[in-house]
């Protein structure tokens, strides 16, 4: 029997028909996703490479808005202290930005998880080890712990994804760990537990598919969350180097000349930056709001 046929609706077709009743989370999704084609193809879409410093002239810097560079096109955010252009900055800074927060967020999601369910799944004296280990880590402010790995390890991408998912793996552990031991109390599990099933299967078939929903909304606030951290570090220098996009880099750089009245240096990053957050949560909220109807505001 067809779907179509016997008037049955898949769940993603649902959960989209439930996702367009919010018009504000419509509306952040669609940001999101110009964002993300903006930082896809800012290659080809930024008038110029930021970062190509052959390509960059002292006599272009400081310029505001509307300014025509040396290159001969429009510099129509004006340019930093470098002389770069700040559209073009702010278009490879959203990509790095977004690249970032979702390498870091996917990579806490797996070991996070792994770590909440084995625990929940355990019992004992795994768990307790586990999830003290997890507490201890909530204990700490991200913030702080991501800077104290920073401070030892360096600068450098590989360094800051380090860093950021040691400061955000347990928020995922501590979810998973909470839906699979509420799984893990029912009978259905008891019951599979004392057949021939082996331990993964009832894991991955059992736990891990109910832990899934909360897991989800979790990683789109992480997400978001790691890319604010993420310039925080670059904010005060100790995130990615000075040669790659950043645009925490690029609102350290203008706070110096605000009180000059170049405020386009600061101010066009930083509003960039916030529109990516806020979208990105308004979507998480309401991905919240569908999957736990009892959460919604």
């Amino acid at each position: 029997m067809s779907w179509r046929g016997s008037g049955a609706r898949s769940p993603l077709r649902t959960f989209w028909s439930r996702f367009r009743e919010d018009r504000i989370a419509l509306v952040a999704l669609f940001v999101v996703m110009i964002i993300l084609l903006l930082a896809i193809f800012a290659p080809w879409i930024a008038p110029q490479d930021p970062y190509d410093l052959s390509g960059l002239s002292l006599r272009d810097a400081r310029r505001p808005p509307g300014f025509v560079g040396s290159g001969g096109y429009v510099h129509w955010l004006g340019t930093d202290a470098q002389g770069r252009d700040l559209w073009s900055a702010i278009l490879y800074g959203l990509g790095a930005s977004l690249q970032i927060g979702v390498i870091a967020g996917a990579i806490g999601l797996v070991i996070g998880t792994m770590i909440g369910i084995v625990a929940a799944y355990a019992g004992g004296r795994v768990e307790t080890l586990l999830m003290r280990l997890v507490d201890l880590q909530l204990s700490f402010p991200a913030v702080l712990l991501a800077l104290v790995l920073m401070a030892l390890l360096g600068q450098g991408k590989a360094q800051l994804i380090t860093a950021l998912v040691a400061a955000q793996y347990a928020y995922f552990a501590r979810t998973a760990f909470g839906a699979a031991s509420a799984e893990r109390a029912k009978d259905y599990i008891e019951a599979a537990m004392a057949t021939p099933l082996s331990n993964a299967r009832i894991v991955f078939r059992h736990l891990l598919p109910n832990a899934m929903p909360a897991l989800i909304v979790v990683a789109t606030v992480q997400i978001a969350n790691a890319i604010a951290l993420e310039a925080t570090l670059s904010f005060l220098g100790l995130g990615l180097p000075v040669t790659e996009p950043s645009l925490g880099m690029l609102i350290s750089n203008g706070v110096k000349y605000m009180m000059s009245g170049r405020y386009w240096i600061s101010v066009y990053p930083g509003i960039a930056l916030i529109i990516l957050i806020v979208s990105i949560n308004l979507v998480g909220d309401h991905i919240r709001d569908i999957l736990n109807p009892r959460l919604a505001r």
